[in-house]
């Protein structure tokens, strides 16, 4: 077998800290991550874990091992960026990961009108999810609501959005000119799944207000809120920019303090000067606060 996928598998048991995490990722078996440890293990006469059972911890050879392999990843993906990107932006293409498309999506638009022979692809994946496939060059940007500090990482804000409550058009609070947090206690508050920035926002705006739900229902997209919301099961918190043109569907602002969310659109540093994530980051517009 190749080297690559052997350095590839053990990376990922390094960096997930178990076999199992490490197959889900890379989307194959456990045997198959195991089997290419022992190879790699194997070919070069060296133990690159010490097995404790089910724990893994890197010997002083896999510490050394891991950046060389970073150093290599990268060099691939630059090989793959410039051969995709080649031609002036006569070509090539453009892969962002995003965990929503509502605030890049008119980006996305502008730039295809300024380079319409480059292929642009997105991919919807939770913060993390899309975090990873940036560091290992499976995408070329990604696009977050979580602040990440990191020196490899460069961070733009591309927008700033404050939170407003949705509630079915003939609720009792649809008639107000706009609401404070304790007008929730007594309501039933549709949350998004846990990790989401939405519901960290919203529950820690609750907490500060000192407010107790009277109930609660977990609902995994903003589309089944948005209709739950309009079938009379609830109400919810969500960013203004996401709230959709929806028939049933009445929007009221918040009282000071209102919570905020912030989206930042990342690319790897080393890969800031390649033309069309140059060109990409060259046509963003300012970010404006709300």
């Amino acid at each position: 077998m190749m080297l690559a996928p052997l350095l590839i598998a053990f990376k990922e048991v390094a960096r997930q800290g178990s076999v199992t995490a490490a197959a889900r990722q890379l989307d194959c078996s456990q045997p198959t991550i195991t089997a290419r440890i022992r190879q790699l293990e194997e070919r070069y006469a060296v133990e690159l874990f010490h097995r404790r059972g089910s724990r893994l911890d890197l010997t002083d050879i896999g510490t050394h091992l891991l950046p060389l392999i970073d150093q290599l990843l990268q060099q691939e993906g630059d090989i793959d960026f410039l051969l995709r990107n080649a031609g002036a932006l006569r070509g090539g293409s453009l892969r962002i990961g995003v965990t929503g498309p509502y605030y890049i999506l008119p980006s996305v638009a502008a730039f295809r009108q300024q380079y319409p022979a480059v292929e642009v692809s997105i991919e919807v994946g939770n913060s993390q999810a899309v975090l990873e496939a940036l560091d290992d060059y499976e995408i070329d940007l990604a696009v977050s609501s979580h602040e990440v500090e990191d020196s490899r990482l460069e961070r733009r804000t591309i927008a700033t959005d404050p939170l407003v409550l949705i509630v079915p058009q003939r609720h009792r609070l649809a008639a107000l000119a706009d609401i404070c947090l304790a007008d929730l206690a007594d309501c039933n508050l549709l949350l998004r799944e846990p990790g989401s920035m939405t519901r960290k926002l919203t529950e820690q705006a609750l907490q500060g207000a000192g407010i107790k739900l009277a109930s609660s229902m977990v609902i995994g997209s903003r589309e089944a809120i948005c209709e739950a919301v309009r079938l009379g099961m609830g109400c919810s918190l969500m960013p203004r920019g996401e709230v959709p043109t929806q028939a049933g569907l009445a929007i009221c602002s918040l009282r000071e303090p209102i919570p905020v969310l912030h989206e930042y659109l990342y690319t790897l540093s080393t890969r800031a000067h390649n033309p069309v994530i140059a060109a990409f980051l060259a046509a963003l517009p300012p970010h404006r606060l709300p």
